[in-house]
This record gives structure tokens, C-alpha cells and sequence, in this order.
């Protein structure tokens, strides 16, 4: 036994090593590549660092049972963990077997979406200010995702065709977002603001910014072109330790998530509010003036018009447009 978990805890490292290098080839973002390596190195340590070539459904169940009954984490939660450990026995040891079929997922719960009303949007609005203000305004006015805006480059914001190119959005697909013309003068400057910030990195001997490693390759300076630089960079230069090249990360998520906290509390609102609260109201409002459900279900990227159709049941005129019988009286 003792022999046993000396040769994993040898062997764990080139596992992990074949995980990240096919979580790679198939284009994952970094978010799942965490959170995939993660469940899949807790799996292993819970079962004292067995290799998961020796294990199989007993252990994949146990291991999720734990973490519903003793760690109590949600049914999305756990089916996270199993999509991580499906793929570990699937893609990375290339197990073709029908017991990864019959594995039992959690059934999620069925919950409506946080929704504003148009009020309580301008409230919260009215109390932020500055980058974040704009930041959350595209939420709103464009259906953004959190690190959909954080990620928005120079090159994707549109002025002529009034548009947003949203660019490896969730499941690595690409869309066009619609263009508020009420943040345009806002967003002008901020463009500006950034061009200016990268003129003066760039006499600094920066002005970098990371690309995907196969942009690099194919157009090894475009990483200190303004166009790729980011609309709302952070506030520090960071150095490259492989090229010494200085460049800037984009503004981090947490920034605009504690704003719109704040926001929130000076707002005096009992809702729990979230950047993406802000992307449901947007859903929410234009199906309230009359937008069909699938031009929005394009705007929001979603694969599915089922995932879009949950914003039909917290429109202000209630449930399925049905007025009650008390209001007739």
C-alpha cells in the first residue's frame, strides 16, 4: 500500500501535466482549466492519491456524495465536479466505458432570475461613478457578461456601426452586441483615455498586452498595437518573465463587482444585487417593450432559446401576462 502511493504521488504531477495539455487542445478557458484541475485533484487526494486509472463509478459516486451530504455544495456544484472528473476518465485516460453514462448527475433546483425594475436600474446607476459607472451602464445597456466587458479591446467597439464585437464570449463563440447610445460619449472618452495610457507605456519601453499564443506566433507584434489593447486597462504593468516585454492586464472583475455592491447599498436597495442582475434586466427590459424572444436570445449569446425563455416569467406584468381576479373587482 505504502509502495502504491509513493509511485501516484511520483506519477500525479505527469497527470496533471497530460490534463492541462488537453484542456488546452481543445480550447477551454483558464476559468475551467482551474476548476477542472481542481476537482479532479481533490478526487484524487479524497481517495488517499489513488491513480484514477485504478478507480471507476464506486469512487466517483462516493466522492460526490461526500460533497452533497458532508460538504452540502449545490446540485451545479456537484455537477461541475463530475463534468471535471467525466472528462478526466473520457479525454485524458481514454476510458470508452457505459458506466461513465449511467453516473447519476445532481438535478439542478429551478430558480427565476434577480431582475430590476428600469427604476431601480437608474438608482443604482445614479450611485456609482467614474470607469466602473460605464463599466456596469454596457452591462445593462448591452447585455454584457462581467468579464465580457472586462475583455472588451479598442478593435471590437464599433463607433460607425454602432455595434460591440463580442469576442470568445462563453463557450468560445463570437457575437454582436448592440451599441447604447447613451454610454457613446462615455465610452469615447474611455477610449481615448486608453490610447493615450498606452502612447506613454509604450515610450516607457512597454505598451504590451497578452494575446492567445497562437495570435502571437502568427503576428508577433500586435500585442503593442492599440487596436488589441484593452478599453479598460488595469493599473499596473506587469513584466513578462519569457520576453521582458511590460504590459498591462485588463481592469480586474472584482473592481466593478465591489461598484455595483456599492452601488447597491447607497441605492438602499433589498434586492441581492450582481453584475450579472444587470445582464438579466437588460434581457428582461426589452422583452417588456415587445423584442422577440429569439433576437434576444442572439444578443445574449445563449445556445439554447430555453435558457432565454426564463426571463418570460419575471416580466412587470406577472406570471404568463395573467392579471388577477382581485384587480377586477
Amino acid at each position: 500500500m505504502k509502495k502504491e502511493s509513493v509511485e501516484i504521488k511520483e506519477n500525479e504531477p505527469r497527470l496533471m501535466d497530460r490534463v492541462k495539455t488537453i484542456i488546452r487542445l481543445k480550447h477551454y478557458s483558464r476559468r475551467t482549466e482551474k476548476a477542472y484541475t481542481g476537482w479532479i485533484l481533490r478526487y484524487i487526494y479524497f481517495h488517499n492519491k489513488r491513480h484514477p486509472a485504478k478507480m471507476g463509478k464506486p469512487e466517483i459516486t462516493s466522492f460526490l456524495s461526500y460533497m452533497a451530504v458532508k460538504r452540502k455544495v449545490s446540485a451545479s456544484t456537484q455537477n461541475q465536479a463530475l463534468a471535471a472528473l467525466l472528462f478526466l476518465y473520457r479525454d485524458v485516460l481514454g476510458v470508452d466505458s457505459m458506466w461513465l453514462d449511467s453516473v447519476i448527475r445532481a438535478k439542478p433546483r429551478t430558480t427565476l432570475p434577480v431582475v430590476l425594475s428600469r427604476g431601480e436600474v437608474r438608482l443604482l446607476l445614479s450611485n456609482m461613478e467614474g470607469t466602473t459607472l460605464l463599466m456596469a451602464t454596457l452591462l445593462y445597456g448591452a447585455g454584457l457578461r462581467l468579464l465580457e466587458c472586462c475583455k472588451l479591446r479598442i478593435k471590437d467597439v464599433d463607433f460607425v456601426r454602432n455595434q460591440l464585437v463580442i469576442r470568445r464570449g462563453k463557450g468560445g463563440v463570437d457575437r454582436v452586441a448592440i451599441f447604447p447610445n447613451g454610454a457613446r460619449e462615455a465610452l469615447t472618452l474611455q477610449v481615448k483615455k486608453s490610447e493615450e495610457l498606452h502612447t506613454a507605456d509604450r515610450q516607457r519601453g512597454a505598451g504590451w498586452v497578452l494575446l492567445d499564443d497562437a495570435l502571437r506566433t502568427k503576428y508577433p507584434n500586435a500585442g503593442r498595437e492599440i487596436g488589441w489593447q484593452w478599453v479598460f486597462p488595469g493599473t499596473r504593468v506587469h513584466i513578462e518573465k519569457e520576453t521582458g516585454n511590460g504590459w498591462r492586464h485588463h481592469l480586474n472583475e472584482s473592481v466593478l463587482q465591489r461598484a455595483v455592491k456599492e452601488g447597491a447599498r447607497m441605492a438602499k436597495s433589498h434586492k441581492r444585487v450582481t453584475c450579472h442582475v444587470l445582464r438579466h434586466s437588460f434581457a428582461t427590459h426589452l422583452l417588456e417593450d415587445g423584442q422577440d424572444i429569439r433576437t434576444i436570445q442572439q444578443l445574449l449569446g445563449h445556445k439554447d432559446v430555453r435558457t432565454t425563455m426564463k426571463y418570460t416569467h419575471v416580466l412587470e406584468r406577472g406570471p404568463l401576462g395573467v392579471k388577477s381576479p382581485l384587480d377586477r373587482l
